[in-house]
């Protein structure tokens, strides 16, 4: 009956390993907080200069914490926060990229 004592924690999507990780969740944080600047301003054709630079240094900031990351709830949010930079990134890119318009 000792399986009855144990939490299954193997099916959680946010699954963790009961210690923490505070490099890994503020990268985390960084980057969601930066993709949804980043995918929010890029909506805007004259705010390209924020999308695409936001967009850029999510997708560093999403690239090294996935490097290091070590739980699927670090992993899961940098994907979410990756993709939203990119997107934004992106969209800044075709709207006038990191520099244009200032020189």
């Amino acid at each position: 009956m000792a399986q009855a004592l144990r939490p299954n924690t193997a099916g959680s999507l946010f699954a963790t390993d009961d210690r923490p990780h505070p490099v890994q969740d503020a990268l985390t944080v960084v980057t969601l907080v930066l993709g949804v600047a980043s995918f929010v301003t890029a909506m805007f054709d004259h705010l390209h200069l924020i999308s695409s630079w936001t967009g850029l240094v999510g997708i560093f900031t999403g690239a090294y914490g996935q490097w290091i990351s070590e739980t699927t709830r670090e992993r899961f949010g940098l994907i979410l926060g990756l993709g939203a930079s990119g997107i934004g990134f992106f969209l800044g890119m075709a709207h006038g990229g990191l520099f244009g318009g200032l020189w």
